[in-house]
């Protein structure tokens, strides 16, 4: 999966892509994943009109689309019918984590302006999903990730060998695993107390050490 935020005008003229960091602006850009044929996770991260899973299904090409309930600790799903339209539908927003299925690869652009608010997550007990914000290229691995939300194991689905990959939170200090992430990757994360990550300002989220 290959990841560019980048203004709409250099793209006219640099044929080389770069991934970078902005902040929250008006800037015009791209986060790209690319997409294999089976089960892919994806998020929204630029903002864009689409306000159903159908519509981002139809963009894609894809036969399925899901969110992770953590409400409920489950995965819904709809899926494409194959005379057109589709078999149910749930509304999508900004900075949605998705599960995506597609029948060839593909890519997908999440093409837009840079929100005027970036996301934030109201987190469970239990399971969650995420997407790495724009504005945080320091959380390049999944342990700094996972200490900056508290969480007490993180994820990401790898799509070349259709499997989750985790890892998981010592209880004396540091992971046990790692990997690296990325502005826009989408992530699973299990945290012991529900809070809200990023946290806002002067507030800082529950840790797993504040529950020993």
């Amino acid at each position: 999966m290959k990841k560019f935020i980048l203004p709409l005008l250099v793209l006219l003229f640099v044929g080389s892509l770069f991934a970078v960091e902005s902040a929250p602006s008006a800037v015009v850009g791209y986060v790209k994943y690319d997409l294999v044929a089976g089960n892919n996770t994806i998020a929204l991260p630029m903002d864009q009109p689409y306000a159903l899973a159908s519509e981002v299904g139809d963009a894609i090409g894809a036969s399925t689309m899901g969110y992770y309930d953590s409400a409920n600790q489950i995965w819904v799903v709809v899926d494409a019918n194959p005379w057109g339209g589709w078999t149910g539908d749930f509304d999508v927003s900004n900075g949605q984590a998705l599960w995506v299925n597609t029948a060839t690869e593909a890519s997908f652009y999440s093409l837009g302006n840079m929100p005027a608010s970036l996301p934030s997550y109201n987190l469970v007990a239990g399971n969650n999903t995420i997407m790495v914000p724009l504005d945080r290229s320091d959380l390049n691995l999944a342990s700094l990730v996972g200490d900056d939300i508290g969480a007490s194991t993180m994820g990401y689905y790898d799509s070349a060998n259709q499997i989750w990959v985790v890892v998981d939170a010592n209880p004396w200090g540091g992971w046990t695993g790692d990997f690296d992430t990325a502005i826009g990757d989408p992530l699973w994360a299990n945290t012991n107390v529900a809070g809200t990550w990023p946290a806002p300002a002067g507030r800082a989220i529950q840790s797993k050490s504040a529950n020993k």
